[in-house]
């Protein structure tokens, strides 16, 4: 996979990203290196990760000149001033080691032990994001935008920030595709990420889908992976086995449009198990 899409402000972005939640710091190290040697050119991280340290460390001791690489990270979501967030933008570049990052994004409207309620923080978003602009405009960031925004936590920055986001990340995989925020979304011309497209592993099992899979002659997780690109989207899959890091990125097959019809249609998933209880939600069931 070494096509890009190209973003609003002409920035161009890998097509695949390899997605580090959950990878501890010391181990990071060596998945972003073993990435990166396959041909993985975007790799996606985070504050709350807490291993933006040992991502950047990959980076550097990749072989890969840094312009040849995408990287990106998030602004943890409880941080929701102006003065809080442009400090955390800086503690990003140091721990990562880098000049820039490619992208960076507000991780959630809502700080995590909150996700879901009704308070939108929307005045907190619009200082965390004038933060983020003005970091992208003194060169620190090449693109901006966010996470887990909803339409409304959209709208709020369009009326009262000064440069609209260029990516909204939010999980859609098969049988949890938000189908309505994605159209939305690509209607104003934002990115959509897709994490955690191969449904935190849950889909694996399922009998539909590994039939469907065998007709093409690739894994369940390479069909995941597969129906978000053919969605538009840019999938993010996470994975700390080499093997996997190589069958991720095998993806030259084209799903038919009645399997897409099908796929889009897989009964959604009630219950994600043990990735329920999330360490980046704070210990709070999703």
């Amino acid at each position: 996979m070494n096509e890009n899409y190209t973003l609003a402000n002409g920035v161009k972005i890998p097509k695949l990203g390899l997605g580090t939640w959950m990878i501890d710091n010391d181990k990071v190290v060596e998945v972003v290196k073993q990435a990166i040697d396959l041909g993985y050119r975007h790799i996606d991280t985070a504050q709350a990760y807490q291993n933006e340290e040992g991502v950047g460390r990959g980076v550097r001791e990749s072989g890969i000149a840094r312009e040849e690489l995408f990287l990106t990270t998030k602004l943890a979501a409880e941080i929701k001033t102006y003065e809080e967030a442009k400090q955390a933008v800086d503690e990003s570049l140091q721990k990562m080691g880098t000049d820039y990052i490619d992208l960076m994004l507000i991780h959630s409207p809502q700080p995590w032990m909150e996700f879901g309620e009704e308070d939108r923080f929307f005045e907190g978003n619009v200082e965390a994001w004038r933060a983020l602009e003005d970091a992208y405009e003194t060169g620190k960031l090449r693109a901006i935008g966010v996470s887990n925004f909803i339409e409304t936590d959209l709208e709020n920055l369009f009326e009262h920030g000064t440069i609209q986001p260029m990516v909204n990340q939010v999980l859609a995989h098969i049988s949890n595709t938000p189908f309505e925020l994605i159209q939305y979304a690509q209607d104003k011309g934002i990115l959509v990420e897709a994490y955690s497209p191969i449904a935190h592993g849950v889909v694996l099992d399922n009998e539909e889908l590994i039939e469907m899979a065998k007709r093409y002659d690739v894994s369940v997780a390479q069909l995941c992976i597969r129906y978000d690109l053919q969605l538009g989207l840019l999938p993010l899959p996470k994975t700390q086995t080499y093997e996997h890091l190589q069958s991720n990125q095998k993806l030259d097959f084209t799903i038919s449009d009645e399997d897409m019809e099908t796929l889009k249609h897989v009964e959604k998933i009630k219950d994600y198990g043990e990735a329920r209880v999330m360490p980046v939600f704070g210990g709070k069931l999703k």
